[in-house]
């Protein structure tokens, strides 16, 4: 669909409209290879050559990061007293519109989407989709046979119900971990599901978002692209498995 080559730049993080203009008059910005006289001329993102100095600028209709959240960081676009995953996002990896699809408390750690593609969070975060979340826990006492059949079940919390989730325990190098695998995302949900069961979550992380693992090579606070196949491989899934998943929405250089 053609926009006006200003927008197109601005939307690609090469600068604001006010900026990307200057770029233009100053003759940097060429069309399929001929200098660009005007800001407001359109373009075909997905069929014109744009280039900036020389450099071909690679269309992003929209962009999905995967950050490895740090403790200590608000899951927010912006806040006025406290620091937020956006404000951790390097230069070239920033634009308008990002926003984090699901949320993780404060202090939890883990598997955190960004993204400005509005539709696919919906569909990420919808219940009906189906789509897990595993957590790894630390937790002030063991878990037991008894709280795998309650989760099993689900549990109530303070006048809320949640729906049933796996529960299992796996080896660390600190002891036990409890790993949760969800597919709602209620407030504080796998904490009062501990608290349902009389147990107390000391430390939690997320690990996983349908079949897209955090990559155990990001440090805390490390952010990166996500290839086409790991969008593709959130929505790992009954609810998907006889039913195709329209590309149109992700265009990759």
């Amino acid at each position: 669909m053609p926009e006006r080559l200003d927008k197109f730049l601005a939307s690609q993080n090469l600068g604001s409209r006010k900026e990307v203009t200057l770029l233009v008059r100053s003759g940097a910005v060429t069309v399929n290879g001929l200098a660009a006289a005007d800001a407001a001329r359109k373009i075909d993102p997905e069929a014109d050559q744009i280039a900036v100095n020389g450099q071909i600028v690679q269309y992003r209709k929209y962009l999905y990061l995967m950050m490895n959240k740090p403790a200590g960081v608000l899951s927010a676009t912006e806040d006025r007293r406290e620091k937020t995953v956006l404000d951790l996002l390097p230069p070239e990896l920033y634009r308008r519109g990002l926003f984090p699809a699901g949320r993780l408390d404060k202090d939890t750690t883990g598997l955190l989407l960004i993204t400005d593609d509005g539709e696919l969070a919906h569909r990420m975060l919808a219940p009906k989709s189906h789509v897990y979340k595993l957590y790894e826990a630390q937790t002030l006492r063991p878990v037991t046979e008894a709280d795998i059949l309650a989760f099993r079940s689900g549990v109530s919390q303070g006048g809320q119900s949640f729906a049933p989730a796996r529960l299992w325990t796996e080896k660390r190098t600190w002891g036990e971990a409890a790993m949760v695998e969800i597919r709602e995302g209620k407030f504080h949900q796998v904490k009062r599901m501990f608290q349902a069961v009389g147990n107390q979550v000391l430390s939690l992380k997320r690990l996983k978002i349908g079949g897209l693992w955090l990559d155990q090579a990001l440090p805390a606070g490390g952010v990166r692209l996500l290839e086409e196949a790991e969008i593709l491989s959130i929505f790992d899934g009954e609810l998907y498995e006889n039913r195709p998943l329209n590309l149109d929405f992700i265009k990759n250089p």
